[in-house]
């Protein structure tokens, strides 16, 4: 039976469905059969996002509906044959799903896959809920922004409703330039305080986020084994910044 992860945030823009994405693409390229299911039926950007927009036929919602088969809605990653995208739904985005009905369609994949990862909407309102119900465990990203503090720790309080096996949190977006320089919170302080352990730490790097889907950032691979392993290596953000190469960097960092 697969893990069902749900990937959440509370606060958008701070990267939830990159980190989604590109995780899930790393455990595929391991060698485990993952789906990648985007619970957002609002803004439903995850196949645009893995560059699988023109493959697809069916979504999540013509599965619930007796369209399709479960599996018929899956899209297969062209580059990463162990990866299939489930998308939501592009033709009606209002229409109401029900939590129930979402955590059927992914229980009829569980026993054949090893991951289902749930992107989840932005914000705490029904979206949240349907999302994170049809899941066993949850990340939470943040950012080292107050707000986006703020907001996993209030989606953390929620989470601990469900009674998941686990909640662990990915930093996003870690500036390593400031956090030489003393002037970024660690993604350690950030654990402490909303008294979550760390999955991954993701730098704040132009080619995670603009770059081809393809190319997996060094960050996702500890990231990958911390899952599997159930062990806590975390990508350094800081190495390139350290010395007198990283003393330019940091000068260079600033000066854009």
């Amino acid at each position: 039976m697969a893990r069902k992860i749900v990937v959440t945030s509370g606060k958008g823009g701070v990267g939830k469905t990159t980190v989604a994405a590109y995780l899930s693409a790393t455990l595929a390229r391991k060698g485990k059969r993952v789906i990648l299911c985007d619970a957002d039926f609002g803004l439903n950007n995850i196949d645009v996002a893995t560059g699988v927009e023109s493959l697809v036929t069916y979504d999540v919602v013509d599965a619930i509906e007796g369209r399709c088969r479960a599996k018929q809605a899956l899209v297969r990653h062209p580059r990463f044959p162990n990866l299939y995208v489930l998308t939501s739904s592009h033709s009606a985005p209002e229409r109401y799903i029900s939590p129930q009905s979402l955590k059927l369609v992914l229980e009829s994949l569980s026993p054949t896959f090893d991951f289902i990862f749930i992107d989840c909407p932005a914000g705490i309102d029904e979206g949240f809920h349907r999302a994170v119900a049809s899941a066993d465990e949850a990340i939470v990203v943040t950012t080292a922004q107050v707000s986006a503090l703020r907001d996993a720790d209030k989606t953390i309080t929620l989470l601990k409703s469900y009674q998941f096996s686990s909640v662990s949190l990915v930093v996003n977006k870690a500036r390593g330039d400031l956090l030489v320089a003393g002037e970024s919170m660690s993604p350690k302080e950030i654990s402490e305080l909303l008294k979550t352990p760390l999955l991954g730490v993701v730098p704040e790097e132009y080619s995670i986020y603009d770059g081809a889907f393809e190319t997996i950032h060094p960050a996702f691979k500890p990231m990958a084994n911390n899952l599997l392993t159930g062990k806590r290596k975390l990508y350094d953000v800081t190495k390139k910044y350290t010395g007198v190469l990283g003393g330019v960097r940091r000068f260079l960092k600033r000066s854009l």
